[in-house]
């Protein structure tokens, strides 16, 4: 729900004759998505709370990128400089707690990165996938586990689409990986096609 009404709240921005990639344009979206779920919740005589998420992403073109965070996840792009991780993975005040876009203070939470250039490369992942996308230590991307991934994005074909998701599934439930995180592991992945 969360994902589909920022989509809808992009929907309605691209429609515009022009907006800026800024901090305010990662501000409204999360209103957004509060909004709808907050509706969501209402309607079903649910609290808010019952639709906890984190919620982080990526609004790239070719007039600049802004990147935004409410919780834990990160986000690795490159901007032309290589893979950087623009926001620091939040962290809750306690072991395993976060913030969420439900959290009466998640505008304040909110964590933007607004970049004058495009994206040419995004990725975008839970906090189960942290500590092998990223070197903790520096904040800085794991530059090994993404280039796969980016490799073989850059000269797939539309028609790979099915294949490569389920290649993409078969990766993130092996061995290899749940031997290093039993949390949830979600990755987003897109590259810029000159």
């Amino acid at each position: 729900m969360a994902v589909q009404a920022a989509a809808d709240f992009m929907a309605t921005k691209l429609a515009q004759p022009e907006f800026a990639f800024n901090d305010a344009l990662a501000v409204d979206l999360v209103v957004a998505v509060r909004s709808r779920i907050y509706a969501a919740a209402e309607l079903e005589g649910l609290t808010a709370r019952d639709f906890a998420c984190t919620l982080l992403g990526v609004i790239s073109s070719k007039l600049g990128t802004v990147v935004f965070q409410v919780g834990d996840g990160g986000v690795v792009i490159d901007v032309g400089a290589g893979l950087e991780v623009p926001v620091v993975p939040m962290a809750g005040e306690y072991a395993n707690m976060t913030h969420f876009v439900t959290d009466e203070d998640a505008v304040k939470t909110l964590v933007t990165k607004p970049f004058q250039t495009a994206a040419s490369r995004v990725a975008v992942f839970s906090d189960g996938l942290q500590r092998l996308a990223l070197n903790m230590a520096t904040n800085t991307a794991h530059e090994p586990f993404f280039a796969p991934f980016f490799k073989v994005l850059a000269g797939a074909s539309e028609a790979r689409e099915d294949e490569l998701q389920a290649a993409l599934v078969r990766f993130l439930a092996s061995p290899a990986v749940n031997e290093r995180t039993d949390d949830d592991k979600t990755l987003a992945l897109a590259v810029q096609i000159p």
